[in-house]
């Protein structure tokens, strides 16, 4: 599912427009981010969360020519689905 299929997903089920439940989605994703950058931690009840984490600065390689080079530490999103969202996908 892409943007555009869950914007006209939320449309269709909260009964309103595809302009509305755009301007929404962009809203939440937006305060989303903004709590990110703040470094708090975006915990959404049943789904999961969402939380950034730096990485270490790390050894890598070029897989063009295999010459070695330095990854700098740098900042990534990570997400940890919660027990609800787990269990649906759990091998039974």
């Amino acid at each position: 599912m892409n943007k555009r299929e869950l914007i006209a997903t939320i449309a269709e089920s909260a009964d309103c427009t595809k302009v509305a439940a755009a301007r929404a989605l962009d809203s939440v994703l937006a305060n989303m981010a903004r709590a990110m950058e703040r470094g708090e931690r975006v915990t959404l009840s049943g789904f999961g969360s969402f939380r950034v984490v730096e990485r270490a600065e790390q050894k890598g390689r070029n897989p063009q020519t295999g010459s070695a080079l330095i990854i700098p530490a740098h900042n990534v999103v990570k997400f940890r689905p919660g027990k609800k969202l787990s269990a649906k996908f759990k091998l039974q």
